[in-house]
């Protein structure tokens, strides 16, 4: 007798949209509000970066950003139900790092840094809380979330530098004779400047963003987004300096009557358009098929997640996100508001006269300023901005520009030396300014009882000063006189000046910090 064998039944594939259990659902909605906590506990730097996307146009674009993460990770959204939720507690640990690096910036006042450091929070938020199967399947929507944060302005002055070199050399190699000055050339037909909008920094930035974003959507093979994102950002350097190149080139040609205006700049975004269609049509001879998500092995995963453990992350993940602001509320809540600084020379030795010149330097607002000229043996300039945390400006800053953006002044020369007067080992950043008139200027920094004449070490010493006594009070000053072609004579002058009166500057400037 015989039995009938059993009938093997398939097991039923799960559904692609199967209903999330009641605990998912709740760990869901946690983990959403853990992400959505970070832009409200750093608030004020998500208003600070909100703010450059409004007033720079270079940075107009990070508007579209967080949209554009958003759609890509929609996009992928029948994967993301697949896989399964897990917390990762390296990534928790991560958090609280850039936490910590915030409030050390906090302190030093060093903005580009706790932007950087949310955007970091933003990102490390998903796999902290959903785990590193979600992350991994949208790392670059998460990634993409960087170029949200506005910056690259340091990258300002060697685009310039290496713009005016490219236009220049490839003047002289077409025959035309060029005398230069810093980045300021002259050709028998005008006068050149490559001033910040010539730099070509938006070109760049604009290219690398949308050079990523396509390399995403094209390629499957990280090789060929690498190779495709290293050319957007080499291509449009280059680009520039052509560009450069064949603006002076018309403007020679037709008499300086073409290119000399508005449609200087109308040249230059054509022929950026028309550069990155080359680049994106070149780049569609390598498209692949996104093979990503079908070599990804698929799992039932959302009914697996273990409640304790899920909560327990989110927790700390929201408590490594919170922390350092508290902390910092802390630190900050005893400050009384700053009174204005009284600033004085105690030593006037000199005459002081009328300004000999019309330049003044590109700062913020100050607490308080102090302005010497003086007319005899030999005109000279002393200026003092001292600023108190809590104030309109920053005493260290992008902002705070000897030239500024003024077509009229330049910035010819840069080197850092050291002065000994009175007694006093003085560092000092040496510029030469080019405009209506040259001048030779000394500035440098007093913070506490350090001078330095960097401004990276000078927010490292007032990020020290903040740690010490919870205020980072200082001053800018800059000395100045005429320069001609003898820049030893000029020196000479600037030591004069300063010799009798800079310990009582410098005391000063102490005399009214918060202790």
């Amino acid at each position: 007798m015989t039995m009938p064998a059993p009938m093997l039944q398939p097991r039923p594939a799960p559904a692609r949209n199967a209903p999330l259990r009641g605990h998912n659902r709740a760990i869901l909605l946690l983990g959403f509000g853990v992400i959505l906590l970070v832009p409200l506990a750093y608030a004020e730097t998500a208003q600070s970066i909100v703010a450059i996307w409004s007033r720079s146009g270079t940075f107009a674009h990070c508007y579209l950003i967080l949209p554009i993460s958003a759609g890509l990770i929609w996009r992928r959204r029948d994967l993301l139900a697949r896989l399964p939720l897990a917390s990762c507690w390296p990534a928790t640990l991560a958090i609280a790092l850039c936490g910590a690096m915030w409030l050390l910036a906090t302190l030093g006042d060093v903005r580009i840094v706790r932007q950087y450091m949310l955007a970091f929070m933003l990102v490390l938020a998903v796999p902290a809380v959903f785990g590193m199967h979600i992350a991994r399947a949208i790392a670059f929507p998460l990634l993409f979330i960087l170029f949200a944060v506005p910056a690259g302005e340091t990258l300002i002055n060697p685009l310039i530098e290496l713009t005016a070199s490219f236009t220049v050399d490839a003047l002289r190699l077409s025959g035309i004779p060029v005398v230069r000055e810093g980045n300021n050339f002259s050709i028998p037909t005008g006068d050149w400047s490559v001033v910040e909008a010539c730099s070509g920094l938006r070109y760049l930035i604009s290219s690398v963003t949308l050079g990523s974003l396509y390399a995403y959507l094209t390629y499957s093979s990280w090789r060929r987004r690498a190779a495709f994102i290293l050319a957007s950002m080499v291509l449009p350097v280059l680009a520039n300096g052509a560009r450069a190149y064949m603006i002076v080139m018309i403007g020679h040609s037709s008499g300086m009557q073409l290119a000399v205006g508005i449609d200087h700049v109308l040249y230059g975004w054509l022929f950026f358009g028309l550069l990155m269609a080359a680049l994106f049509w070149i780049g569609r001879i390598w498209q692949q098929p996104d093979e990503e998500a079908a070599a990804r092995p698929v799992s039932s995963g959302l009914a697996r997640a273990r409640r304790k453990p899920q909560l327990l992350a989110v927790g700390c993940t929201a408590f490594a996100i919170a922390a350092w602001p508290a902390y910092a509320w802390q630190l900050q809540r005893h400050r009384s508001g700053p009174p204005l600084a009284r600033l004085e020379s105690r030593s006037p030795v000199h005459p002081f006269a009328a300004p000999f010149t019309e330049w003044m330097p590109a700062f913020g607002p100050a607490s308080a300023t102090l302005r010497q000229f003086q007319s005899t043996p030999n005109p000279a300039g002393l200026l003092m901005y001292y600023y108190r945390d809590g104030g309109k400006g920053r005493l260290i800053s992008s902002i705070n520009k000897l030239t500024g953006q003024r077509a009229a002044w330049h910035e010819t020369s840069t080197v850092y030396r050291a002065e000994r007067i009175a007694g006093i080992t003085l560092p000092i950043r040496e510029v030469t300014i080019a405009g209506q008139d040259r001048l030779l200027a000394w500035q440098w920094y007093v913070i506490g009882n350090t001078l330095e004449a960097g401004d990276y070490q000078a927010k490292l010493q007032q990020m020290r000063l903040r740690l010490q006594s919870g205020y980072g009070d200082g001053a800018i000053l800059v000395a100045f006189v005429p320069l001609d072609e003898d820049k030893a004579a000029a020196r000479a002058v600037l030591r004069s000046l300063l010799a009798p009166q800079l310990k009582a500057l410098h005391a000063t400037v102490r005399a009214n910090d918060r202790k």
